[in-house]
């Protein structure tokens, strides 16, 4: 019988992979009887008004062409509907940043199709975060302190291409200073100056290092990684060029 996909494609992602890789699984979805309805995104947040506004009926799932920030897009934007949507998400990765299917072993766009074609389903984790009364969604990482600064500069320099991780990340860790938070770990209250805290429901982060080795996709547990002030920046810079 035949099967009908929604498809959001980025064809900005990781120096514009996604249409390339389109061009190469198209022949795959047709000879196993799939229909594809393609959508391209054209601006930032795109992906979730789709994902949002979409009507579903009739259709047997939705897949994503893009990177990280693709998904976390599109979940945000199914999960915030107005009539909720079970719809399964299939992803091919085409990002710069694919984390989330080195978990699953699936970093080769042609494997991601022939495991979607197959209907390999699995439920995964999400966490809920509550910030000044908006409600976020994340399915790999939350970052805090200096990792998030990174991503901030990583988005404003997108210009500088795929090594611009490296760079900024040099660039933050020297101009870096401690933070002083409360974090609250299981009823356990921990006052301290902190460099960075990142919460993992993903192995890995960015471009695959194993940020928490132990984390699993569906416990209902979330890995917390903390580190706190007393870090050189030697240690740092060792560091968090690999973890992008």
């Amino acid at each position: 019988s035949m099967k009908n996909f929604k498809v959001i494609l980025n064809p900005h992602g990781g120096q514009n992979r996604g249409p390339r890789i389109l061009k190469k699984i198209i022949p795959l979805f047709h000879s196993s009887n799939v229909k594809l309805n393609i959508i391209e995104t054209n601006f930032s947040g795109h992906a979730k008004d789709l994902a949002n506004q979409l009507d579903y009926t009739n259709y047997d799932g939705l897949i994503i062409i893009g990177g990280d920030g693709t998904i976390h897009e599109v979940l945000n934007g199914i999960l915030s509907r107005q009539k909720k949507s079970d719809i399964p998400i299939g992803i091919i990765p085409g990002g710069s940043g694919n984390s989330f299917m080195h978990d699953l072993g699936l970093t080769d766009p042609i494997s991601a199709t022939k495991s979607i074609i197959k209907g390999n389903l699995r439920k995964i984790d999400i966490a809920k975060i509550s910030l000044n009364h908006i409600k976020k969604y994340a399915f790999n990482i939350i970052g805090w302190g200096l990792v998030t600064d990174i991503g901030i500069s990583a988005e404003k320099w997108r210009v500088l291409g795929e090594s611009r991780y490296t760079i900024l990340s040099i660039f933050e860790v020297l101009r870096y200073k401690p933070r002083n938070a409360i974090l609250i770990l299981d009823d356990k209250k921990i006052v301290d100056d902190f460099v960075f805290v990142i919460a993992c429901n993903t192995i890995h982060t960015g471009k695959g290092m194993q940020m928490a080795p132990k984390a699993k996709l569906d416990d209902g547990l979330i890995d917390v990684i903390v580190v706190r002030k007393g870090v050189s920046k030697l240690q740092l810079l060792s560091i968090l060029p690999k973890v992008y």
